[in-house]
Protein backbone atom coordinates (compact mmCIF):
# COMPACT_ATOMS: atom_id res chain seq x y z
CA UNK A 1 0.00 0.00 0.00
CA UNK A 2 2.81 2.42 0.90
CA UNK A 3 4.69 1.53 -2.31
CA UNK A 4 1.60 2.28 -4.39
CA UNK A 5 1.15 5.60 -2.67
CA UNK A 6 4.82 6.54 -3.23
CA UNK A 7 4.58 5.46 -6.85
CA UNK A 8 1.39 7.47 -7.33
CA UNK A 9 2.98 10.56 -5.75
CA UNK A 10 6.06 10.18 -7.96
CA UNK A 11 3.94 9.92 -11.11
CA UNK A 12 1.79 12.88 -9.99
CA UNK A 13 4.93 14.97 -9.36
CA UNK A 14 6.31 14.11 -12.81
CA UNK A 15 2.99 14.97 -14.48
CA UNK A 16 2.80 18.25 -12.55
CA UNK A 17 6.35 19.14 -13.59
CA UNK A 18 5.58 18.36 -17.24
CA UNK A 19 2.42 20.46 -17.12
CA UNK A 20 4.35 23.32 -15.52
CA UNK A 21 6.99 23.12 -18.27
CA UNK A 22 4.28 23.10 -20.93
CA UNK A 23 2.59 26.13 -19.35
CA UNK A 24 5.90 28.00 -19.27
CA UNK A 25 6.61 27.14 -22.91
CA UNK A 26 3.15 28.30 -23.95
CA UNK A 27 3.59 31.54 -21.99
CA UNK A 28 7.07 32.41 -23.26
CA UNK A 29 6.74 31.07 -26.82
CA UNK A 30 3.12 31.60 -27.94
CA UNK A 31 4.29 32.12 -31.53
CA UNK A 32 5.45 28.49 -31.73
CA UNK A 33 2.02 27.12 -30.79
CA UNK A 34 -0.51 29.70 -31.97
CA UNK A 35 0.92 30.67 -35.36
CA UNK A 36 0.20 28.46 -38.37
CA UNK A 37 1.55 29.55 -41.76
CA UNK A 38 0.99 27.27 -44.74
CA UNK A 39 3.77 28.96 -46.70
CA UNK A 40 3.54 29.94 -50.36
CA UNK A 41 0.24 28.74 -51.77
CA UNK A 42 -2.35 29.65 -54.37
CA UNK A 43 -6.12 29.47 -54.02
CA UNK A 44 -9.42 30.51 -55.56
CA UNK A 45 -9.94 33.28 -53.01
CA UNK A 46 -8.42 35.05 -50.00
CA UNK A 47 -10.64 35.32 -46.93
CA UNK A 48 -9.75 38.33 -44.79
CA UNK A 49 -11.02 38.07 -41.22
CA UNK A 50 -12.01 41.22 -39.37
CA UNK A 51 -10.28 42.38 -36.22
CA UNK A 52 -6.73 43.30 -35.41
CA UNK A 53 -5.29 46.75 -36.10
CA UNK A 54 -6.03 46.58 -39.84
CA UNK A 55 -2.71 44.83 -40.43
CA UNK A 56 -4.76 41.91 -41.71
CA UNK A 57 -6.08 43.99 -44.61
CA UNK A 58 -2.54 45.08 -45.50
CA UNK A 59 -1.44 41.42 -45.51
CA UNK A 60 -4.40 40.38 -47.68
CA UNK A 61 -3.60 43.17 -50.18
CA UNK A 62 0.04 42.09 -50.23
CA UNK A 63 -0.95 38.50 -51.04
CA UNK A 64 -3.48 39.64 -53.65
CA UNK A 65 -0.81 41.78 -55.34
CA UNK A 66 1.46 38.69 -55.38
CA UNK A 67 -1.37 37.03 -57.36
CA UNK A 68 -1.94 34.15 -54.96
CA UNK A 69 -5.71 34.49 -55.50
CA UNK A 70 -7.87 36.54 -57.87
CA UNK A 71 -10.46 37.69 -55.29
CA UNK A 72 -10.89 38.60 -51.64
CA UNK A 73 -13.83 37.94 -49.31
CA UNK A 74 -13.84 40.35 -46.36
CA UNK A 75 -15.53 38.61 -43.44
CA UNK A 76 -16.58 40.32 -40.23
CA UNK A 77 -19.12 42.74 -38.84
CA UNK A 78 -17.93 46.14 -37.79
CA UNK A 79 -14.81 46.66 -39.88
CA UNK A 80 -15.66 45.06 -43.24
CA UNK A 81 -16.10 48.43 -44.95
CA UNK A 82 -12.91 49.82 -43.36
CA UNK A 83 -10.98 46.77 -44.54
CA UNK A 84 -12.49 47.14 -48.00
CA UNK A 85 -11.22 50.74 -48.20
CA UNK A 86 -7.74 49.65 -47.04
CA UNK A 87 -7.67 46.93 -49.71
CA UNK A 88 -8.65 49.40 -52.43
CA UNK A 89 -6.04 51.92 -51.20
CA UNK A 90 -3.46 49.10 -51.37
CA UNK A 91 -4.24 48.28 -55.00
CA UNK A 92 -7.04 45.70 -54.89
CA UNK A 93 -9.77 46.53 -57.46
CA UNK A 94 -13.19 47.04 -55.84
CA UNK A 95 -14.68 44.51 -58.28
CA UNK A 96 -12.44 41.80 -56.78
CA UNK A 97 -13.70 42.35 -53.22
CA UNK A 98 -16.79 40.69 -51.77
CA UNK A 99 -18.13 41.59 -48.32
CA UNK A 100 -19.51 39.19 -45.73
CA UNK A 101 -20.40 41.77 -43.05
CA UNK A 102 -22.60 39.71 -40.70
CA UNK A 103 -20.17 37.46 -38.80
CA UNK A 104 -19.15 38.41 -35.26
CA UNK A 105 -17.05 35.37 -34.28
CA UNK A 106 -14.48 33.11 -35.88
CA UNK A 107 -17.12 30.39 -36.03
CA UNK A 108 -19.48 32.70 -37.92
CA UNK A 109 -16.62 33.86 -40.18
CA UNK A 110 -16.18 30.23 -41.19
CA UNK A 111 -19.85 29.30 -41.48
CA UNK A 112 -20.86 32.37 -43.52
CA UNK A 113 -17.74 32.35 -45.72
CA UNK A 114 -17.98 28.62 -46.41
CA UNK A 115 -21.58 29.17 -47.54
CA UNK A 116 -20.32 31.78 -50.04
CA UNK A 117 -17.53 29.45 -51.22
CA UNK A 118 -20.00 26.64 -51.84
CA UNK A 119 -22.47 28.94 -53.66
CA UNK A 120 -19.65 30.09 -55.96
CA UNK A 121 -18.18 26.58 -56.36
CA UNK A 122 -14.80 27.65 -54.97
CA UNK A 123 -12.52 24.83 -53.85
CA UNK A 124 -9.67 26.58 -52.01
CA UNK A 125 -9.11 29.63 -49.84
CA UNK A 126 -6.28 31.40 -48.05
CA UNK A 127 -7.23 32.62 -44.57
CA UNK A 128 -5.65 35.93 -43.54
CA UNK A 129 -5.77 36.85 -39.86
CA UNK A 130 -3.36 37.78 -37.08
CA UNK A 131 -0.59 35.28 -36.30
CA UNK A 132 -1.96 34.50 -32.82
CA UNK A 133 -5.42 33.75 -34.24
CA UNK A 134 -4.25 31.64 -37.18
CA UNK A 135 -4.40 28.18 -35.52
CA UNK A 136 -7.99 28.53 -34.34
CA UNK A 137 -9.10 30.25 -37.55
CA UNK A 138 -7.60 27.65 -39.89
CA UNK A 139 -8.98 24.68 -37.96
CA UNK A 140 -12.40 26.32 -37.64
CA UNK A 141 -12.61 26.82 -41.41
CA UNK A 142 -11.44 23.25 -42.01
CA UNK A 143 -14.08 21.99 -39.57
CA UNK A 144 -16.99 23.85 -41.17
CA UNK A 145 -15.72 23.65 -44.75
CA UNK A 146 -15.06 19.98 -45.31
CA UNK A 147 -14.12 19.33 -48.92
CA UNK A 148 -12.57 22.78 -49.36
CA UNK A 149 -8.78 23.25 -49.09
CA UNK A 150 -7.76 26.01 -46.69
CA UNK A 151 -4.37 27.64 -46.21
CA UNK A 152 -3.21 30.04 -43.50
CA UNK A 153 -1.11 33.11 -44.38
CA UNK A 154 -1.24 35.31 -41.26
CA UNK A 155 -0.07 38.82 -40.61
CA UNK A 156 3.08 38.93 -38.48
CA UNK A 157 2.29 42.33 -36.93
CA UNK A 158 3.76 42.40 -33.39
CA UNK A 159 5.17 38.89 -33.75
CA UNK A 160 8.05 39.73 -31.39
CA UNK A 161 7.36 40.74 -27.80
CA UNK A 162 9.29 44.00 -27.81
CA UNK A 163 6.26 46.10 -28.74
CA UNK A 164 3.46 44.20 -27.03
CA UNK A 165 1.00 46.27 -25.04
CA UNK A 166 -1.14 44.92 -22.22
CA UNK A 167 -4.10 44.77 -24.61
CA UNK A 168 -2.08 42.75 -27.11
CA UNK A 169 -0.93 40.31 -24.40
CA UNK A 170 -4.59 39.85 -23.54
CA UNK A 171 -5.48 38.96 -27.16
CA UNK A 172 -2.62 36.48 -27.40
CA UNK A 173 -3.27 34.68 -24.12
CA UNK A 174 -7.06 34.63 -24.55
CA UNK A 175 -6.42 32.30 -27.49
CA UNK A 176 -5.37 29.67 -24.95
CA UNK A 177 -8.92 29.79 -23.58
CA UNK A 178 -10.68 30.10 -26.93
CA UNK A 179 -8.92 27.13 -28.55
CA UNK A 180 -10.17 24.54 -26.02
CA UNK A 181 -13.52 26.36 -25.93
CA UNK A 182 -13.93 25.81 -29.67
CA UNK A 183 -12.78 22.20 -29.27
CA UNK A 184 -15.33 21.43 -26.56
CA UNK A 185 -18.14 23.69 -27.81
CA UNK A 186 -17.97 23.10 -31.57
CA UNK A 187 -15.73 20.07 -32.05
CA UNK A 188 -12.94 22.12 -33.69
CA UNK A 189 -9.76 20.14 -33.01
CA UNK A 190 -6.74 22.47 -32.75
CA UNK A 191 -4.26 19.86 -34.02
Amino acid sequence: MIRRKKRFLKIAAILFALLALLALALFFFPQKFLCLDSGPSRADVIILLGGGNHERAARAAELFNQRVAPRIIVSGAGDAEINRRILIKDGVPAADIQLEPKSRTTRQNAMFSVKLLRQQNLRSAIIVTSWYHSRRALHTFEHFGRGIKFYSRPSYFWYTRSGWSYEFYRHVYLEYLKIPGYWVGYGVCPF
